[in-house]
């Protein structure tokens, strides 16, 4: 089996792995994170043996990324004063970025499984090849994280 184009594995994922990043890592570090995901996987590209699941080892690749950044912020200096806030108007879009907020303090593993299931709409199996771990334990994950932010929202 030959590797399509690579612009053509772009073109068709490149959309829901900004998405995903950007719920994984925040707005702020999701263009980074996105760059490094693509060149990674540009040079890595020529080397794949099985490009049976393409979509799968990008968000592999997108995922590694993603923990690189969140390692990096728990070793970045944190600022001493919040820049002020702009206030938001659309109470949906308000709730969107709560959620997603909440979703980004959540333990790793919960977080990605959450935002591969409901940013990128994978299925458990591949969100488990992403992370390494098996069906069952991505399906906890989601399972998990889901029943965590219920309790944090219903407060």
């Amino acid at each position: 089996m030959t590797l399509p184009p690579f612009q053509q594995l772009l073109d068709a994922h490149g959309r829901d792995v900004h998405r995903f990043l950007i719920a994984t890592v925040g707005r702020t570090d999701a263009d980074d994170c996105y760059q490094e995901t693509w060149l990674s996987a540009l040079r890595a590209y020529p080397r794949l043996r099985d490009p049976s699941n393409l979509r799968g080892w990008i968000f592999t690749i997108a995922h590694r990324k993603a923990i690189d950044v969140l390692r990096f912020r728990k070793r970045a200096a944190v600022p001493s004063a919040e820049p002020a806030e702009t206030p938001v108007v659309d109470h949906r879009a308000s709730f969107d970025h709560d959620v997603w907020a909440s979703v980004r303090e959540l333990p790793a593993k919960q977080r990605t499984a959450l935002a591969m299931r409901f940013v990128a709409d994978a299925a458990f199996a591949e969100i488990a090849a992403a992370m390494g771990t098996s069906e069952e334990a991505a399906r906890r994950n989601v399972h998990e994280g889901l029943k965590r932010l219920r309790k944090e929202h219903a407060e």
